[in-house]
């Protein structure tokens, strides 16, 4: 299951990179250094690192996802009056 998570982190990663500042990026950054935080405290693993921070992309995907649905809603209740 994480090497599916991996992929998807992974292409997520590669699909905002040209997006400019977004939610997939910041969360990556905070999975990243909580992973890191965490690695330190119970000894040090990469792994611990990398599941860390796919966790933060995939909450960045969520949180973009609900960002561009929200806009969207928005845009359709603009038209209906």
């Amino acid at each position: 299951m994480w090497m599916f998570l991996y992929i998807v982190a992974t292409i997520s990663l590669l699909i905002y990179f040209f997006k400019g500042p977004n939610a997939v990026w910041g969360t990556a950054t905070v999975g990243l250094i909580v992973g890191i935080i965490i690695a330190i405290f119970s000894g040090f693993t990469w792994l611990t690192i990398i599941k860390s921070m796919v966790i933060g992309v995939l909450l960045g995907v969520a949180f973009e996802s609900l960002g561009s649905i929200s806009d969207r809603m928005k845009n359709k209740s603009k038209k209906l009056v």
